[in-house]
């Protein structure tokens, strides 16, 4: 689920870049899904409760659920330029869970499986930079509205105390965050985000999930060390955002690497888990390859 916002945007991108009018009936059903689950927010169960998967996993997995459902909802009303009362309804649900007290103050409840990148110690982080551009990208001013102003503030402070102790990857989340809400991030944070990627963009244009933590996997193999369609894809996609003629060239080479490195038979982008070694062509194989694809789309549309 917390790559889901990514994944789902994916496909409105490559409706707009094809000229195709309709939801396809996948989205559709997506959709419908996300919007009764919003709408009968105090009656559903959470994907995960306590009962079956222990404490703390209902909290896990409404926090969770809430950041994704307003991402989802706020990116399809940017394209129609207008907020839907169901995405109302989807922040109203947001900001009922953040923190406001405690360490995690301004943030939410996350869910922790131990699975690096979303699912981990630094789930909290990457779960509040997506909230940050769910409401950077909700239409109708909503990131002005007064009566979030307190709220995006404590999310404001949350991002900012923490970014220096957060992977680059998260960093790299947060920096997507103050495209949409400049506020989010001083100067000097940003820059300090940007000058990191730079020096680790490799010889070929592309970036490797494995230089963005600390990760290890559980298994003992070794990381995949080769630049790969998630980490490229996503820090493109970012700096396209950011924009700047610092960051031109490297953008250019990285867009070139996602051209040339598409599967041709497949038509996806690769990625490897960073947890263990798992076989490709297996359904949990492929998750982090269906990411990989989801921000490649992304930043190559962005470029038309």
């Amino acid at each position: 689920m917390p790559h889901g916002g990514a994944v789902c945007a994916r496909r409105p991108a490559l409706r707009i870049a094809l000229g195709e009018g309709d939801l396809t009936g996948t989205e559709q059903v997506l959709l419908r899904n996300v919007t009764k689950r919003v709408r009968l927010w105090n009656e559903v169960e959470p994907f995960f409760p306590d009962q079956m998967y222990g404490l703390p996993k209902t909290s896990e997995s409404r926090g969770t659920e809430a950041v994704i459902n307003a991402l989802i909802l706020a990116t399809y009303d940017a394209g129609k330029g207008a907020l839907s009362d169901e995405t109302q309804q989807a922040f109203n649900n947001l900001w009922a869970l953040q923190f406001k007290t405690g360490e995690l103050k301004g943030g939410w409840a996350w869910f922790s499986f131990g699975l690096e990148p979303w699912e981990s110690q630094g789930g909290p982080y990457f779960g509040a930079a997506l909230a940050a551009i769910a409401v950077g990208t909700a239409p109708s001013g909503y990131a002005a509205s007064p009566d979030v102003q307190d709220r995006l503030k404590a999310l404001d402070d949350f991002l900012q105390r923490r970014v220096e102790k957060e992977s680059l990857f998260n960093r790299v989340m947060a920096l997507w965050g103050s495209t949409k809400l400049p506020a989010l991030l001083t100067p000097n944070q940003r820059q300090a985000i940007i000058d990191d990627v730079l020096r680790l963009q490799k010889d070929d244009g592309g970036w490797s999930m494995s230089s963005l933590g600390p990760w290890k996997r559980v298994d003992g193999t070794p990381l995949d060390l080769n630049s790969d369609g998630y980490a490229t894809g996503l820090i493109v996609l970012v700096l396209q955002e950011f924009g700047g003629a610092s960051t031109q060239t490297a953008t250019q080479k990285a867009l070139t690497w996602l051209v040339r490195h598409q599967d041709p038979t497949g038509g996806m982008w690769s990625a490897s888990s960073l947890n263990k070694q798992r076989d490709p062509t297996s359904d949990v194989g492929k998750f982090m390859s269906d990411a990989a694809t989801a921000f490649a789309v992304l930043a190559l549309t962005q470029t038309h």
